[in-house]
C-alpha cells in the first residue's frame, strides 16, 4: 500500500528554510529575545522552538497556533546573524495550513491575541496580516469582535474590580498610550488620555493609510476603552492648552507620556521650500483626514522607513503615473519592513538604492527635477549600518514633479518640564525595567523612547509601562 504523499515536498522545505543558513544557526537566541510577541505572551510563543519544529517535523507545525503569532516586526531577521527571514517562513507554513483545513490552531491564536494583545482589530490589520496566508481579515475581525464579547461576559461574571484611588494621566493616543489606559482601566484605575489631534489614535490615525488600517476599524478600538471607563479628551495639547504642571498639580498620581515621534526631520539642502516638495508626516496627514492632495504624475520619495513606503503606496492610489523611492544605503540596510517593500513593488512602486539627493531644482517656484549623487557603503556607523559615501563625479539629474521627504521623524518634546531627561538624540531617557523617566512618577514608552518603530513594539512598551505604573501607585500609596 502507498504512503500518503507529504503535505510538504522536502524540496519546499529546503527552499523556504534557506538549509545553507539555517545550519549555521547557532541557537544565540537572538530572534526570541528581540521579538516583541514572545515578550507579550511569554511561554506561549517562541519564536526559535517553532523554527526548530518546522525543521524536524514540518508538517505537526500546521496545527500549532504560534505559526499565527508572528506580528512582522522582522527585529529578528534584522538581528539574526544568518539573515533568516522567519516571518515569511511562518508564511508558507501558514499558507498551507490554510489551504489543507487547519483552522482550529488559528482560533486558538485568535483567543491568545485577544486576552494578551491591546488593540486587536488594529494589530491582526497592521501586524498579523492573516490575509497574505489567504485569510478573508473582515471575517477575521468579526471573529476577534466576537471573541472580545465573549471575554467580556467571563469578566462580568466574575466580582467587579473596585474602583481604585487616584488617576492616571496618559498623554498621547497612539498604541503606547492605549495600551496603557487599556491596561489599567481593566483592573479598575481611572485613566484620562489627552490627545492633540481631534480624533483618537495618534500615528496609528494620522499615518497609517485607509487601505491598511480602515478609520472605522480605530474607531471601535477606541469605543472599547471609553466603554471600559477611560476618559479621552481630544483637541487638547498639554504645554499650550494646559501645561504639565497643571497635571501634576491636580489628583493625577502617574502620567505615561506616549506622544510618538510627530515632528519631520528636516533635509538641509537646496530647494526644500519648492511648491511640490512635502514632508511625509503631513501628507499621510493630510490624506488620512480627508484633504484634497494633489499628487505628482512623477513622484520622488526620500527615505528608506515606513512612513516613506506608505507615502510612496498612497501617492501610487492618488493617481500618480510614477514613484520612486530613492534610498542613500542598500537594500539590506533598508529599516522598512521587508513585506511592505514587496508588497510595494508589486503595486509599481519603483527603488534606487545607494542614491541620495543633493539638491531640490525648480522652475517657476515649482519642482521640476533632484539633483542626486550616487553612494557607496564604507565603514558602519553608530547605528550599525555601513555609512553612505557619495562617489565624486557621480551626480545625475531626476526630472520630477514633487518630492516627498521621509527622512525620519522625531518626539516633539517641547513641553515636558526639565526634571525629564532626554538623550541626545532627543527621545525620552527612561529605567528600561520600569520605564519610569528621570522625573518621579512620570513614565515614557513608545516611539517617544525608541524612535520610530513598530505598532508592536509600542504595544509592549505600553504593556510594561502599565504594570511598573501599578506598582509605582501601590508602593507610593496612589
Amino acid at each position: 500500500m502507498e504512503s500518503a504523499k507529504p503535505i510538504i515536498s522536502q524540496e519546499d522545505i529546503r527552499k523556504i528554510l534557506d538549509i545553507e543558513r539555517l545550519k549555521y544557526c547557532f541557537e544565540c537566541g537572538i530572534c526570541t529575545a528581540s521579538c516583541s510577541m514572545a515578550e507579550l505572551l511569554g511561554n506561549d510563543y517562541n519564536p526559535r522552538e517553532l523554527l526548530e519544529n518546522i525543521y524536524l517535523n514540518p508538517e505537526s507545525v500546521l496545527a500549532f497556533d504560534e505559526l499565527w503569532l508572528c506580528a512582522w516586526c522582522y527585529n529578528c531577521y534584522k538581528r539574526c546573524p544568518q539573515a533568516l527571514r522567519i516571518p515569511e517562513i511562518f508564511l508558507f507554513f501558514r499558507a498551507i495550513a490554510v489551504k489543507h483545513g487547519y483552522t482550529q490552531a488559528f482560533e486558538e491564536a485568535l483567543e491568545k491575541i485577544v486576552e494578551n494583545i491591546p488593540l486587536p482589530l488594529v494589530t491582526t490589520l497592521v501586524c498579523f496580516h492573516p490575509e497574505r496566508a489567504g485569510l478573508d481579515k473582515d471575517k477575521v475581525l468579526e471573529r476577534i469582535e466576537q471573541k472580545r464579547k465573549e471575554l467580556l461576559k467571563k469578566g462580568k461574571k466574575k466580582k467587579t474590580t473596585k474602583v481604585l484611588e487616584g488617576k492616571i494621566a496618559v498623554i498621547g493616543s497612539g498604541p503606547a498610550g492605549l495600551t496603557v489606559a487599556y491596561e489599567l482601566a481593566r483592573k479598575g484605575h481611572r485613566v484620562t488620555v489627552f490627545e492633540v489631534l481631534p480624533e483618537a489614535g495618534g500615528m496609528l490615525r494620522k499615518c497609517i493609510p485607509e487601505y491598511r488600517l480602515p478609520k472605522q476599524v480605530l474607531a471601535k478600538e477606541t469605543q472599547f476603552l471609553k466603554d471600559l471607563g477611560v476618559e479621552v479628551k481630544t483637541g487638547i495639547q498639554v504645554g499650550k492648552d494646559l501645561s504639565f504642571g497643571d497635571l501634576l498639580k491636580e489628583e493625577y498620581k502617574a502620567v505615561f507620556v506616549g506622544v510618538g515621534a510627530h515632528k519631520s526631520q528636516k533635509l538641509r539642502i537646496e530647494g526644500g521650500d519648492l511648491k511640490g516638495v512635502m514632508h511625509a508626516l503631513d501628507f499621510l496627514w493630510n490624506v488620512n483626514f480627508g484633504e484634497k492632495i494633489e499628487v505628482g504624475k512623477n513622484v520622488v520619495v526620500v527615505g528608506g522607513g515606513n512612513v516613506a513606503v506608505d507615502a510612496a503606496r498612497t501617492a501610487l492610489q492618488l493617481g500618480a503615473d510614477d514613484v520612486t523611492i530613492l534610498y542613500r544605503r542598500s537594500m539590506d540596510e533598508m529599516p522598512a519592513n521587508p513585506w511592505e517593500v514587496k508588497e510595494a513593488e508589486n503595486e509599481g512602486v519603483k527603488f534606487e538604492f545607494l542614491v541620495a539627493p543633493k539638491k531640490i531644482l525648480g522652475e517657476n517656484g515649482k519642482v521640476s527635477a533632484v539633483e542626486c549623487v550616487r553612494m557607496q557603503l564604507g565603514e558602519p556607523d553608530d547605528t550599525g549600518r555601513r555609512k553612505p559615501i557619495p562617489i565624486e563625479g557621480s551626480a545625475f539629474t531626476r526630472q520630477t514633479d514633487m518630492v516627498i521627504l521621509a527622512i525620519g521623524e522625531a518626539p516633539d518634546l517641547a513641553f515636558l518640564p526639565k526634571g525629564v531627561e532626554l538623550n541626545e538624540d532627543g527621545t525620552v531617557w527612561t529605567d528600561p525595567i520600569t520605564m519610569e523617566t528621570t522625573m518621579r512618577g512620570v513614565f515614557a514608552g513608545g516611539d517617544v523612547v525608541t524612535g520610530p518603530a513598530s505598532v508592536i513594539e509600542a504595544i509592549r512598551a505600553g504593556k510594561q509601562a502599565a504594570e511598573s505604573i501599578e506598582n509605582y501607585l501601590k508602593s507610593s500609596g496612589g
